[in-house]
């Protein structure tokens, strides 16, 4: 099958624009730093005013006639008193200009020392509030050129909410292999490029005059028309690889262009399209080698990738070579992102957006909704925003590009459109999600993905995938620093479901949390069946307690499930062995449970 790049191609230029400036943690906090946070410790310990937030010291306000609200040396005996009461430690300090005293309780204290302290004051008929002296930290807009008209990463309506993410990670230690066009030179992006490899063995695809070699260069993959097929127009080259690499990894803060989302990974480009397209089995084999695999006649890969970004598609089935090829990788711990396709059409009919084991992505335009032109279904995993030009230039997706039409020229920047520019988004998000946390296995990272998206701002038919990724939520949940699920369980055991047959369950042990499940538990189901509605699903608590999480119907005859659904879990104590219960109940039709996840 040959492949194609799944976008729509504009060639248009952009403007430079003012420089965006540094700006602060909150409206009445100014700092004057670089951007770099977290220079001073942050202490362990919480406050019960404010539960989450980290606190060494309170600012206790007192009611006006009050002592203490004027003399400090009745704030300081107060805080004695306090101390004595607790047994904290609990010193006054300082005056504040607003009258509040600022109280110190020292570096050790743990998050059950200061709800004391906290309970102590608002227990003083005298105190009109206790709270947290919270540590802000400096919130830098990025310094490209171009950051301001980035409104996929950005804006309230439909962005992806990438600067939340910042804070926590930037991708740094992570290798996404971009398998497209290769890379044309760009000062932008170049700091982030590392080695790759074309793997187009047929020159009359390559156009580079040399079939597989180390340098991914791209010579550019313009047709005249009818070169591609009767009645193909010509067309201009793309430089398609480098302006999803931008996305994904562009160079950041310094001065110029554009912003990438994890700024801090590698990109290692890896050449499989050329001239009208690109064979599986040179995709095949840049699946392989990008996850580490080996593949013969090329040196090993010394930019071994955690990261797979596949703008690429074609119509058909996912076959069972390049599903083999996806499956060794993410069994070598690789997550692969690929695009859902531009036709308009159900995903289920073009590969790899079809294929198991992948991260399937549609775009979404300014307003949230699913792009006209974007692939939808069943097997759509998450949305993205992809951009939509036809309504306006500046709504499509700004990136990294080359002005030449033919060969390469100057450098520049341009605005896409396509599943192509949503694929890079989540290629970028799983990057951060990796950093963040190393040990994910890439169906923890699918899960968080999903467990995380908000939904779609838009309307969608036809299914758009668990919502909208919101890049800032996932990367808090993988990091423990908040959002939905801050700890994720997964079974990846497939196990296969008799047809009209008993119920098969499959195990996941939970341990290491505290108290009872949440009342908005995700449960993500990946189950291969040929018509879902035969199948019944249950979550099993550890106590025996069943919660349905979907029945039978005769009318459903679409295929498999893949989903996440929310059960209030709440009454369940949270460690132990949680069960997935999934029974076909008509004959005929035959499935998979693949895997499956709790989000906590």
């Amino acid at each position: 099958m040959r492949t194609v790049p799944a976008t729509g191609r504009k060639l248009i230029s952009v403007a430079a624009v003012s420089a965006a400036l540094l700006t602060a943690a909150t409206a009445t906090v100014a700092v004057a730093h670089d951007g770099t946070a977290g220079a001073a410790a942050v202490p362990a310990a919480r406050t019960e005013a404010a539960p989450g937030t980290p606190a060494e010291r309170l600012i206790v306000g007192y009611k006006s006639g009050a002592s203490e609200a004027t003399s400090n040396k009745a704030a300081e005996a107060d805080a004695v008193a306090k101390a004595k009461e607790t047994g904290e430690d609990v010193d006054f300090q300082r005056r504040l200009g607003t009258g509040a005293a600022l109280v110190d309780l020292g570096d050790n204290a743990t998050t059950a020392d200061v709800a004391d302290v906290v309970a102590e004051y608002r227990a003083d008929p005298q105190v009109a509030y206790v709270v947290p002296d919270r540590l802000n930290k400096p919130m830098a807009t990025p310094n490209d050129t171009e950051y301001g008209k980035q409104w996929d990463l950005f804006e309230d309506t439909a962005g992806m909410r990438v600067p939340g993410a910042w804070d926590l990670s930037t991708g740094s230690g992570v290798t996404v292999a971009v398998i497209d066009t290769g890379y044309v030179a760009h000062s932008d992006l170049a700091a982030n490029i590392v080695g790759g490899y074309d793997f187009i063995s047929d020159t009359a695809v390559s156009v580079d005059g040399d079939g597989r070699d180390s340098n991914p260069a791209d010579p550019g993959d313009w047709y005249a028309a009818g070169d591609c097929g009767t009645g193909v127009p010509a067309s201009n080259s793309s430089w398609h690889g480098t302006h999803v690499a931008g996305t994904i990894a562009a160079a950041t803060n310094n001065g110029k262009g554009v912003a990438g989302i994890a700024y801090g990974a590698k990109v290692s480009p890896l050449r499989v399209l050329g001239k009208c397209g690109g064979y599986d089995s040179d995709i095949i084999d840049a699946i392989t080698w990008a996850s580490g695999g080996t593949v013969t006649g090329v040196p090993a890969n010394a930019n071994v990738a955690k990261v797979i970004n596949m703008s690429l598609g074609g119509d058909g089935a996912c076959t069972s070579a390049t599903q083999s090829a996806i499956n060794a990788a993410v069994n070598r711990g690789t997550t692969v992102v690929v695009a859902a396709g531009n036709e308009n059409d159900n995903v289920a009919n073009h590969s790899p957006g079809n294929c198991n084991n992948v991260i399937s992505v549609a775009a979404t335009n300014r307003s949230g909704a699913k792009a006209s032109y974007s692939n939808y279904g069943s097997l759509v995993d998450i949305s993205a925003p992809g951009g939509q030009t036809s309504t306006g230039t500046a709504n499509g997706i700004l990136s990294t590009l080359n002005s030449g039409t033919k060969t390469p020229s100057t450098e520049s920047y341009t605005y896409y459109q396509g599943t192509s520019m949503a694929t890079p988004h989540i290629a970028g998000l799983v990057a951060l999600m990796k950093s963040a946390n190393s040990a994910l296995t890439p169906a923890q990272i699918e899960s968080a993905i999903k467990a995380n998206a908000r939904p779609l701002p838009g309307s969608c038919s036809g299914g758009c995938g668990a919502g909208l990724a919101d890049a800032a939520k996932a990367v808090q949940a993988v990091s423990g620093s908040g959002g939905t699920g801050g700890t994720t369980f997964t079974s990846t055991s497939a196990i296969a479901v008799p047809d009209a047959g008993s119920a098969i369950e499959s195990p996941i042990g939970v341990s290491g949390l505290t108290g009872n499940a949440p009342a908005t538990l995700k449960v993500a189901v990946d189950i291969t069946h040929t018509y879902r509605g035969d199948l019944v699903i249950d979550l099993v608590a550890p106590d025996g307690s069943a919660y349905r999480l979907k029945s039978s119907s005769s009318s459903d005859s679409a295929d498999d499930v893949r989903t996440t659904y929310t059960v209030d879990a709440s009454s369940e104590t949270a460690n132990g062995t949680w069960k997935l219960r999934v029974q076909d109940m008509y004959a005929q039709d035959t499935g998979t449970l693949n895997s499956w996840a709790l989000t906590f």
